[in-house]
């Protein structure tokens, strides 16, 4: 191995160009045409996140002390790495913290960003609610009956609307 992984390889061959990062895994390589002066540039990552490797990773639930493997567990906690048990228990040791899995979020927080027992953090409730209070005050004046009485000084005359 070199001693400086940050070091850059490179080999010609062929009017290509062949650059390796060795510090980021990931392979560029630079197309020359027959003018040197354009120089087009094609990338492709052979970084860990790509589909055809990430299958081969282990994948484990972020709990700490927790060895659930997520391959077979349904796609949402797979994205989310947490096992089904965790993303609704009360109380989880992630990183040496006490936190909760937030439903909103699908994160997890500290236990003093809930409230009591619930599962989703006070910040995303708020918005949800203020959401909720939105489209309720407007669905309420479209329910409701306005009613107006103009006096006249003979009869009082009630318009609907």
């Amino acid at each position: 191995m070199e001693t400086a992984n940050n070091q850059l390889k490179s080999t010609e061959k062929n009017d290509e160009l062949l650059v390796i990062s060795t510090s980021e895994n990931a392979k560029k390589k630079i197309i020359t045409t027959n003018n040197n002066n354009n120089k087009k540039l094609s990338s492709s990552s052979n970084s860990s996140s790509s589909s055809s490797s990430s299958s081969s990773l282990i994948r484990s639930c972020q709990a700490e002390k927790c060895n659930v493997d997520l391959s077979d567990a349904k796609q949402y906690h797979k994205r989310h790495k947490v096992c089904e048990y965790h993303a609704k228990a009360q109380v989880v040791v992630v990183a040496g913290l006490r936190q909760r899995f937030c439903q909103q979020c699908s994160r997890f927080h500290e236990l003093t960003e809930f409230d009591e027992s619930k599962r989703s953090c006070r910040r995303r409730l708020a918005g949800h609610n203020e959401r909720r209070r939105k489209s309720t005050s407007s669905s309420d004046q479209s329910h409701r009956i306005h009613i107006s009485i103009q006096e006249n000084s003979t009869h009082k005359n009630f318009h609907l609307r």
